[in-house]
């Protein structure tokens, strides 16, 4: 996925969150989005999603030359974020049939699989809302990177995962986001120590006068 933002700005009443952003995403490159928390870091992220208009500016997407109209722009992407819940109605199982029936696996994937790297596998038949708050963020970057998608989307990654998550997750971005474009957001090295590219929401702000 390659992107072209041009003079991207996002405003709430009277403040402005980042005016002007200006960048070339080339495909598979991997970014961070840096910053204080509170900064819009999040926002920034949504509006790359499409979940929020910007105010000012746009955003074009492109997948093999070929531009991708902005309103379809969810189909070739995946969210990750604290703020997105999982169906919890939905046992282990029956999430990921549900989610696949929408997406297509990547790598050819089963959902055995799956569960297998997720370390889920004896919980298939466990309903979402019994799950450890772990156990969901494991599911849900599960769910991004063994789906089939141009655009990867993490906002904080490793929140409540513990150190072998953490490594966990470092692994699975090793294997899965080679052939992606991939953002991240987070004011923690250790969820963005690979990426090549970085966007300092501090740096489109405006500046206050004294």
């Amino acid at each position: 996925m390659e992107m072209k933002l041009n003079q991207v700005s996002k405003r709430y009443q009277f403040e402005w969150i980042f005016k002007d952003i200006n960048l070339h995403i080339p495909s598979f490159s991997h970014w961070a989005i840096t910053g204080s928390n509170g900064s819009g870091k999040s926002t920034l992220l949504k509006c790359l999603s499409g979940m929020n208009p910007l105010t000012q500016g746009s955003i074009s997407y492109f997948s093999e030359g070929m531009e991708i109209n902005g309103n379809e722009i969810y189909k070739s992407l995946v969210m990750s974020a604290p703020y997105m819940e999982l169906p919890e109605e939905f046992s282990l199982r029956e999430l990921l049939e549900f989610h696949f029936k929408f997406k297509s696996p990547a790598g050819n994937l089963n959902l055995e699989e799956m569960m297998e790297i997720m370390y889920l596998k004896s919980h298939h038949n466990k309903p979402i809302s019994q799950f450890s708050s772990g156990m969901k963020q494991r599911l849900k970057l599960g769910l991004c990177f063994f789906s089939k998608s141009n655009l990867v989307l993490l906002d904080e990654p490793t929140s409540n995962l513990d150190e072998q998550g953490i490594s966990w997750y470092l692994e699975l971005v090793k294997q899965f986001s080679k052939d992606r474009t991939l953002f991240i957001c987070s004011n923690d090295p250790k969820e963005y120590s690979f990426c090549r590219h970085e966007i300092k929401i501090e740096d489109f702000k405006i500046k206050q006068k004294l």
